[in-house]
């Protein structure tokens, strides 16, 4: 199977997401002050987990690598590449414009995805890192 076949698409991509981000909507519950922090450094590390998977990613079978080198995500890639969302997300706090802010974020990446040949968003462009089907 070539590594075009084997990436992975918008709906996958996106239910990994969902799924990360419930697990972040129950940590900011059941500890609300220390849970939202504990979310931005979730977003911004969760891809250098578990071999370039983050929870979500590990439960929908998706990995992340490098293109450069075909290596497993680190922590610096997951960073470079989740700081969009982190930034998104961190300015949820603020009322209306905050998630107004956050949710044009999100569909601002994923209608990239959508458009990309390689299908990748602007996080995957700055970290240099793929999406695949595992």
């Amino acid at each position: 199977m070539s590594e075009e076949q084997r990436r992975a698409g918008l709906l996958f991509r996106a239910v990994a997401k969902i799924l990360d981000f419930i697990l972040i909507a129950a940590v900011m519950e059941i500890i609300p002050k220390a849970g939202f922090f504990a979310g931005i450094a979730y977003i911004l590390l969760s891809d250098g987990l578990f071999d370039g998977r983050s929870i979500g990613k590990k439960i929908i079978k998706l990995q992340v690598i490098s293109s450069t080198d075909n290596m497993p995500c680190t922590f610096k890639d997951s960073i470079l590449r989740n700081s969009t969302l982190a930034v998104g997300f961190g300015l949820s706090i603020v009322p209306w414009v905050g998630w107004i802010f956050f949710v044009i974020v999100l569909a601002f990446e994923f209608i990239l995805i959508l458009g990309s040949k390689e299908k990748k968003r602007l996080g995957d462009e700055i970290a240099k890192t793929l999406v695949l089907e595992n």
